[in-house]
């Protein structure tokens, strides 16, 4: 198994619990380009979780991996920040994500009505968050060359 296949396969296990416990989510960051195939490599799973479903993503999840400390960023204020390592996986959860730009705070948190589509992975189904919403996130970020990616 390759390590894109070994990452897919543990983002499968994660989609069977999260669907199981009827979590709002979905992939975002350099997976979700990897899925849209702007990109042929990612180097993480990137989850966003509706808010309000944090606490049951993490009781899901928890028995999949280990949660590190957190470790708070200064460019985010995200409210909740989880990253998990499962099966040698980086997997970072993002719910209530505020990114701060020019000293101004800019609310990117996922909303049920933010689930944009889905596509199946290894016999489970992935909820994504649209192109559009991380164009804007990238360039609050500061990270011209991924909005770039998305333009292509």
């Amino acid at each position: 198994m390759t390590e894109r296949e070994h990452k897919l396969a543990v983002l499968g296990e994660i989609a069977r619990a999260l669907n199981g416990g009827d979590v709002v989510w979905a992939v975002g960051g350099s997976l979700l380009l990897y899925c849209k195939g702007k990109t042929d490599t990612f180097r993480d799973i990137d989850i966003m979780v509706w808010e309000e479903h944090v606490e049951t993503l993490k009781a899901l999840l928890l028995p999949l991996g280990i949660l590190a400390p957190p470790a708070p960023n200064p460019g985010y204020k995200t409210r909740h920040f989880l990253n998990f390592t499962i099966r040698g996986v980086e997997v970072d959860v993002m719910g209530g994500m505020v990114i701060v730009k020019d000293g101004k705070d800019y609310d990117c948190s996922l909303s049920p009505s933010q689930v944009a589509e889905y596509i199946w992975i290894n016999g489970e189904r992935i909820p994504l968050q649209s192109l559009e919403d991380w164009r804007r996130y990238y360039l609050l970020m500061g990270r011209e060359e991924k909005a770039a990616m998305i333009d292509c």
